[in-house]
């Protein structure tokens, strides 16, 4: 008898989270309190940026990420919506553009300086009008460059093209209700939306079609989120008509049954997933709790697996996640430095995994607080 299958053969099954000291957080930072299940921070390898409170208008911080400590209550932020800002994404192709979606119905995209804002950013580079009500989702094209997609509460998404300000592609018609979230597959061919109607569906922008599309997917009637995974399967997250938090994984080829269906606990927070494609672990993080969990999705049954926790005192009220070239080996070992993992990285060898170094990271949260924002290191320890 083969004693393998007991224990699941695993290089993440020990990967765990680990708050940065007290001092290498981001302190006096009024997170908006804005009703809306956007993240409310985006961070890259040179900033990140977090959706504060704004008197007359919207606004939101921008901070090189060794900014760390208090932040001054005159600390300049970018601030050009008239109304509150509900989402914001950073460009995946340069480091210094962030776009932001408003109540104000626009979409706005802004340059950010070299070292940071020394000054208030009113002026944007471009302004995106399109949307008749307020803009709930913006998120960048993961391979073609000045692409942004928009989705509004007047439940259309707009494909647009940020050089020359035009509509790319108007998809209307689409969805009878609101979108909760939209996600590009890994070669931005096509993207995945979640809808108030329940339905998932699988979108080709160029023809302004449903590919494919899972009516109820999940059965509640809250917020549902849905990801594309690396190898074109879909994850979501939702209720069940218990009002029980579920995950599923759905094969887009067969979206009659989910491939693997989870329940969580009875919380009513809306779940984030974050989705690392070099891990193959997805990152689930419920609005208002005060845990992230995590799971490996594999080939074979039961295909989601559940690794572990990680648990703090305090809930979150939004999460970042640091791209994967924010984890580059050098800015890494400044990373370590600046948050707390000693030394500057001295007599280390040039590759992570290889590295003798006992901790390799290969995820960074930034969790929002009522009042800051705390860096957690997700480490997998090496022999």
């Amino acid at each position: 008898m083969s004693f393998r299958k007991v224990v699941r053969q695993s290089k993440f099954r020990h990967v765990f989270g680990q708050p940065v000291k007290t001092d290498q957080c981001y302190d006096d930072i009024r997170v908006s309190r804005v009703t809306w299940d956007s993240t409310f921070c985006a961070v890259n390898p040179s900033f990140v940026a977090i959706i504060v409170e704004a008197s007359g208008g919207g606004a939101f911080l921008v901070l090189p990420l060794h900014k760390t400590g208090r932040i001054d209550k005159s600390y300049p932020t970018v601030c050009g919506h008239t109304g509150p800002v509900l989402d914001i994404d950073w460009c995946p192709h340069n480091d210094h553009v962030i776009a932001s979606g408003s109540e104000d119905c626009t979409v706005m995209v802004w340059q950010i300086p070299e070292n940071g804002l020394s000054q208030p950013l009113t002026e944007p580079v471009v302004v995106l009008e399109g949307h008749s009500k307020r803009v709930g989702i913006v998120t960048w094209h993961p391979t073609a460059r000045n692409v942004l997609l928009s989705a509004g509460c007047d439940n259309v998404v707009l494909i647009w093209n940020v050089g020359t300000a035009e509509e790319l592609y108007r998809l209307d018609g689409l969805h009878p209700d609101l979108i909760y979230s939209v996600s590009w597959s890994r070669d931005g061919s096509r993207f995945c939306t979640a809808c108030k109607d329940k339905s998932v569906r699988v979108i080709d922008p160029r023809r302004g079609t449903v590919v494919a599309e899972k009516e109820r997917a999940h059965e509640g009637a809250r917020p549902m989120r849905a990801i594309f995974l690396a190898d074109g399967k879909i994850f979501t997250t939702g209720f069940s008509r218990m009002s029980e938090r579920q995950l599923a994984l759905w094969d887009t080829e067969n979206l009659e049954e989910p491939m693997g269906l989870q329940e969580l606990d009875s919380s009513n927070g809306a779940l984030l997933p974050f989705y690392d494609p070099d891990t193959n672990v997805v990152y689930v993080c419920g609005k208002g709790d005060s845990s992230i969990r995590y799971f490996e999705i594999t080939e074979e049954p039961p295909y989601i697996h559940f690794l572990n926790t990680f648990t703090s005192k305090e809930p979150q009220r939004g999460m970042g996640w640091m791209p994967k070239r924010g984890l580059d080996v050098n800015k890494c070992e400044i990373a370590r430095w600046a948050w707390g993992h000693g030394g500057q990285g001295e007599g280390r060898s040039d590759h992570p995994e290889t590295s003798h170094d006992p901790l390799c990271s290969p995820g960074r949260f930034y969790k929002l607080h009522e009042r800051k924002c705390e860096p957690i290191i997700m480490t997998v320890p090496r022999k």
